[in-house]
């Protein structure tokens, strides 16, 4: 699905747009992919973080370093195209079919990938550990609808404050970034170079972040939970430089928070999605992984949400 929503748009821009203005139809069938993206995105990340639930830690750590990778490779993308290509009409759509152009072949390499590390003998191994732990489970109690919805039910209890985690976190992000980021903070100095600036620097950080606890992991959950909530320090801090003193108003403290910005989503992202299926049996990892990116869509929507009280 998502190489298909990335076809369609380059497609139908040298079929049917081919440069024109006020093509709404195409404007419209343009909303439609992005829809399809989300429920692609949905699938992907519930199907990709599940699996890695199962494995030991460091391959969630991994894969949610490559979540942030690909914001970083996007970010350059950016900075490249801004560099090279006019900033007019032809140059901007240029810019955008190279992005397609190298989207689809980024998601062509991570199918291929897919298929071939879950026939990795680490994958398989960890696969039949869940495999027999289910068969035991499900001999010693016959799994009726009701047993296993009191089973996840039970899997939810286990990592609500994990799932309260991880929404709080992406609810603070993205109430502020891209939308803060990108539309109301402005630099006389760098012009339109700053937002992109600012995107990269959030990016790298969170990558950053991201591989942080593969050296060194926050290992009381607790402790994680209540720093998710202390990013909401955050919303001061980011009005401060909307509304505050004029040092606040200036590069410096805008490029500082929105690098912070980054790392703790980056780092408290990687502790709670490693945490959270470890704190369940091996058999219902899969499931816990599943929930917990359940509870981060819930906080990108209200995060989405929260972003409009900005323009207030």
């Amino acid at each position: 699905m998502f190489t298909v929503a990335l076809l369609i748009v380059p497609v139908m821009d040298a079929v049917y747009v081919k440069g024109k203005q006020r093509m709404y139809p195409g404007y419209d069938v343009t909303v439609a992919t992005t829809a399809l993206c989300g429920f692609a995105d949905a699938l992907v990340q519930g199907g990709v973080i599940g699996a890695a639930g199962e494995l030991p830690e460091r391959y969630m750590q991994a894969t949610v370093a490559g979540t942030a990778a690909s914001g970083v490779l996007v970010s350059a993308l950016r900075v490249i195209t801004k560099a090279v290509y006019p900033q007019d009409p032809a140059g901007l759509r240029k810019s955008a079919i190279l992005y397609f152009v190298v989207s689809i072949i980024v998601m062509v390499v991570c199918i291929v990938c897919y298929n071939i590390a879950d026939k990795l003998p680490v994958v398989r191994h960890y696969k039949n550990i869940k495999f027999k732990a289910l068969k035991e489970e499900g001999d010693r109690n016959a799994m009726t609808g009701a047993a296993w919805r009191s089973t996840l039910w039970s899997i939810i209890g286990r990592i609500k404050w994990f799932g309260f985690g991880i929404a709080l976190i992406y609810m603070v992000t993205l109430s502020i970034f891209p939308g803060y980021v990108t539309e109301d903070v402005h630099s006389e100095a760098l012009k339109d170079w700053y937002p992109i600036i600012l995107i990269a620097g959030y990016n790298i950080f969170d990558l950053v972040g991201k591989v942080l606890p593969a050296y060194y992991l926050l290992e009381n959950g607790n402790i994680a939970v209540w720093a998710c909530v202390g990013r909401l320090l955050f919303y001061p801090l980011f009005y401060a430089c909307l509304h505050g003193p004029m040092f606040f108003r200036t590069e410096v403290p805008v490029t500082i928070l929105t690098c912070l910005l980054g790392l703790t989503n980056g780092y408290f992202t990687g502790v709670i999605m490693i945490l959270a299926p470890k704190s369940v049996p091996i058999q219902h990892a899969e499931t816990a992984g599943i929930a917990i990116v359940l509870f981060l869509v819930i906080g990108l929507n209200i995060g989405s949400l929260v972003s409009w009280f900005w323009v207030i």
